[in-house]
Parts: structure tokens; C-alpha cells; sequence
């Protein structure tokens, strides 16, 4: 499976999810008419790996992510993979963020600024050595798996002279009924409406994830970062368990989101849309089953549960293209390079999630020489944002993002989202007549919750502002002074990635 992404750097990730302080309970969040606007993504800091060192995020497919805001500017990360993150208005994509988590197969990131907040590429920080994660956005790294495979089986022969033994199978015991709430169960429903995706480019380069039906026309909904080499002029093949394999082209893609959707030619007309959950009730605690190919092993099924809710993760293949950045659901399911863009799954087969990154062990990513693998840390983009996305790119063929206005820092320990003194490119950190600026927000203030979510750094400011759309009225807790301040701030929207 491809869940993480490799080669570029991720903003560190906060050891725990950001706090909700007597958060009420979640709601699902309204498109607005104009269409989502777009937050641009942050940057992740060079130095976000630091605080991640010997690990870093793989995503679970094959293609780009980004991960930037409004008025970012573009960082460099070792270690960990990242996504440039969108500038101000007309500066997207945002310029990757070191210390981004991989995508399971891999994502790029670009450079931007303008989405739903800025990131400012603070100073590099010399390495301390030590290991662990820094408070902060959790560094993943996408791994794409490579196409064929790179696994094989082998056949052993027989060396035995010619003999052999035959072994008749028992008459008893009668046929296996699998209840419809077993993992099998669960899995024997579910498998045939998935798909292995094998997206090469021009040039010859490319890898595998997985996607799963989502409508009856024949839409797939993946990661972005699985289908990005097949993008431009590329070639794309979706293959169901039973063996029919279709080409297919890309609808729409998202790399802000890491979302893509692409659709079969030739549709079948008995395809079978999975059913989707409710990610905003999904709990700690709760069984998971991701399915995927991992390391091209088609048709994978793992399972396991989840491990934490709102998990900042910032995300890139390392190819140098944007960041994603999400507020994740963690899993211990298994999950590995090829398992990007699959379902995660709850215990009675309901899509809750997009597989897209893991944490993984230093020594690269998957789709390179020395592939890293699950080590029981997997991110998954919640359905109900992935949803919305798709909703999206289906009828438009764009991705809307919602933005508040501001360029805000990447820098690690501000105790939360600094907006930036200068906007990327030397633009203006607050967009004039942006909701910031009519909000009251100046340069200097520093954002620490959204609602009831507590935020401790601009990466994660991006993720909870992406998980709402466009026209959404949200509380903004700021400190200025030495004083905090709450307002309410209406989102500004933003379409397309560039």
C-alpha cells in the first residue's frame, strides 16, 4: 500500500491531537453556495523534522500532497517529506513544509499562500539529536508502491525423486457462514468495490494505490498523490479483485487535500458504491479495517483501531510539490506503501476514511531502494472532509478550499498560529478586506483555538480550517498583548490548487 510519502519534509506533529475544550459535539460542515474556498497551505518548517528524527511519515500512495498556507513561503526539510504550501492569493501551491509525514506512495507540494492561513519558512534549527515527536504537525511521509509490485511469489519445486503424498480433505464440518460483523464478513462485502490503481507518466515513472467505488457511474475516489504522475498526459488502470482491470482517466484532483477522483472508461453497470460513515463519530477505541495493495499485494485486508482523532499531519512524497495537510484519524491497522487512497473502514463496513499516510522508520519510502514500512501508525483523511472534496472535483473538476486570510508561521513552540509581519513574496500578511482583517486580526496575533480545538502551530491551524468549507462561521481565540481575544470570523474560499 502506499501510505507514506518520501523525500519530503513535514512541520513536526504534535505528540497528542490538539485538545477540544468543552468542544460540543461535531458537526458536519456546510458547503456555501460560491463554492468551498480554499485555505492555503502552510509550508512545513525545515526544521519540523527535528523534532521527528529516525522517523518519518510515509504516505500510504502514490502521488504528491501538499501542505501550505495563505502567505507562506516555501521550506526545505530533511528527514521528513513536505508540501510547499499556498501563498497569498495567486501564489499556490504553498511551498512544501519540512518535516511533512509521506504520503503512503508519495506527494509533491508546491508553493502558495492565501488559504485558510499562511505559513512564514522559519530559520532552520540545528538537530538536538534526539528522538520523538515535536509538538507541533506530525511529520508523514507518503510511500508510493511500485507498479508490478516488487514483491513476487515463489513456487517450490518438488526434490523428493519423483514421490508423492496425497492428502484427502475431510468430508466433515460442512460449509462456513461468516456473520455480516466479522472482519471476514466486513471484508467479503467491501473487497469488490475497491480497486488497485497503477498510474504511470510520460515518462515511464509511476506506482500503485488503491481507490474504492463511489458512485455507480464509475467515479473512484483516491489520494491524489497516487494519481499525480498520471495526470498530465499519463496512463491510469483501476484493477477489481476479480481481475477486470479498466483504464480510467483523472476527474479531479486535490493536493492541498491529498484527494483525487478519477473514472473508469467503459464503466461496468453493476458497480456497488461503498457506503460512507460518519468520521465526526467516529472514537477512540473503535475497530478499524483499512483495505489496500501493499507493497502491490492487491486486495490486502488489515485491521486494527483508532488510535487518536484530530492528529495534525502535514504530508509529501519528497518529490519537492506541495505539502497536504490534514487533521487525521490515527490507526494501528496496518498500512503500508500501495494501501494509499483505500478505505479505512469501521466494524460494520462503513467508509470512515482515505488511507493516505503513516509514520514510518527512517531509511526512505516506499517506491525507492530501501522501503520503510507500518510501524502501527497510519493517517487517514476523515470521510466526511473527503467527501465534500469529491462532491467537488466531480461537479467542477476543482478543489475549493476554505481560508481565513493570513500568512501565519511554521516556526515550532509559538504556543500557537503566529500571523506572519510579511506575507509570502512580500505580499501582505493580513489580505485586505480578507475575513482576518475584517475580523480585526493584525500581524503579530497569535490564533490559539478555532472553535473549541486547541491549536499550537500554523500547520495544524491549516488542518481544522480545512475541515470546514467555505462561508463556515468560526471562533477565533487569539492573544495580543499579553491579552486574549475571541471574534468570530466567516470563511473566505479559494478554487484550485495554483
Amino acid at each position: 500500500m502506499s501510505t507514506e510519502n518520501e523525500g519530503t519534509a513535514v512541520p513536526p506533529a504534535p505528540s497528542a491531537p490538539p485538545v477540544p475544550v468543552d468542544a460540543p459535539a461535531a458537526s458536519t460542515p456546510q458547503a456555501s453556495e460560491a463554492g468551498a474556498p480554499t485555505t492555503p497551505i502552510p509550508p512545513v518548517p525545515p526544521h519540523a523534522s527535528d523534532g521527528a528524527q529516525g522517523q518519518e511519515l510515509v504516505h500510504a500512495g502514490p502521488a504528491p500532497a501538499y501542505a501550505s498556507a495563505e502567505g507562506g513561503a516555501q521550506q526545505g526539510a530533511s528527514g521528513a517529506p513536505h508540501y510547499p504550501g499556498p501563498g497569498p492569493e495567486g501564489a499556490w501551491p504553498p511551498p512544501q513544509a519540512p518535516g511533512t509525514p509521506l504520503y503512503a506512495d508519495g506527494g509533491a507540494g508546491g508553493a502558495g499562500g492565501a488559504w485558510g492561513s499562511g505559513y512564514q519558512q522559519p530559520a532552520p534549527k540545528p538537530k538536538n539529536g534526539r528522538g520523538g515527536l515535536v509538538a507541533a504537525v506530525l511529520v508523514a511521509a507518503l510511500v508510493a508502491g511500485g507498479v508490478g509490485g516488487g514483491l513476487g511469489y515463489t513456487l517450490a519445486k518438488d526434490n523428493d525423486n519423483g514421490s508423492s503424498t496425497t492428502l484427502s480433505a475431510s468430508d466433515s464440518g460442512g460449509s462456513v457462514k461468516r456473520d455480516a460483523g466479522t472482519v471476514a464478513g466486513v471484508a467479503q462485502k467491501a473487497l469488490p468495490s475497491t480497486v488497485t490503481i497503477e498510474a504511470e507518466s510520460t515518462s515511464g515513472e509511476g506506482g500503485t494505490g488503491t481507490g474504492f467505488v463511489f458512485d455507480t457511474q464509475g467515479h473512484i475516489v483516491t489520494n491524489n498523490h497516487v494519481v499525480a504522475d498520471a495526470v498530465d498526459g499519463g496512463k491510469l488502470t483501476a484493477t477489481f479483485p476479480n481481475g477486470k482491470k479498466y483504464d480510467a482517466e483523472v476527474v479531479g484532483h486535490a493536493q492541498g487535500y491529498d484527494v483525487a477522483v478519477i473514472k473508469l472508461k467503459n464503466a461496468p453497470g453493476d458497480l456497488k458504491p461503498l457506503t460512507l460513515g460518519n468520521s465526526d463519530q467516529v472514537a477512540v477505541g473503535d475497530s478499524t479495517i483499512a483495505i489496500g495493495a501493499p507493497f502491490g499485494l492487491s486486495n490486502t485486508v488489515t485491521t486494527g483501531i483508532i488510535s487518536a482523532k484530530d492528529r495534525p499531519v502535514a504530508s509529501s512524497d519528497g518529490s519537492g510539490s506541495n505539502a497536504s495537510y490534514m487533521s487525521a484519524l490515527q490507526t494501528d491497522a496496518s498500512i503500508n506503501p500501495g494501501n494509499s487512497g483505500g478505505p479505512l473502514l469501521d466494524a460494520q463496513g462503513n467508509v470512515i476514511g482515505i488511507n493516505s499516510a503513516i509514520q514510518s522508520t527512517s531509511g526512505g519510502g516506499l517506491g525507492g531502494t530501501s522501503q520503510s514500512g507500518s510501524i502501527g501508525l497510519g493517517f487517514a483523511i476523515p470521510i466526511n472532509q473527503a467527501k465534500y472534496v469529491a462532491q467537488q472535483l466531480i461537479k467542477t473538476g476543482k478543489p475549493v478550499y476554505a481560508k481565513i486570510g493570513a500568512s501565519v508561521s511554521l516556526e515550532e513552540s509559538t504556543g500557537g498560529a503566529k500571523i506572519t509581519t510579511e506575507g509570502a513574496g512580500g505580499s501582505d500578511p493580513v489580505e485586505a478586506g480578507g475575513p482576518a482583517a475584517k475580523a480585526g486580526l493584525k500581524p503579530g496575533d497569535v490564533i490559539t483555538k478555532l472553535d473549541d480545538h486547541v491549536i499550537d502551530s500554523g500547520p495544524t491551524l491549516i488542518g481544522e480550517i480545512w475541515t470546514h468549507k467555505p462561508g463556515d462561521k468560526v471562533k477565533i481565540t487569539y492573544e495580543r498583548g499579553g491579552q486574549t481575544h475571541t471574534v468570530d470570523l466567516t470563511l473566505g474560499a479559494r478554487t484550485g490548487d495554483s
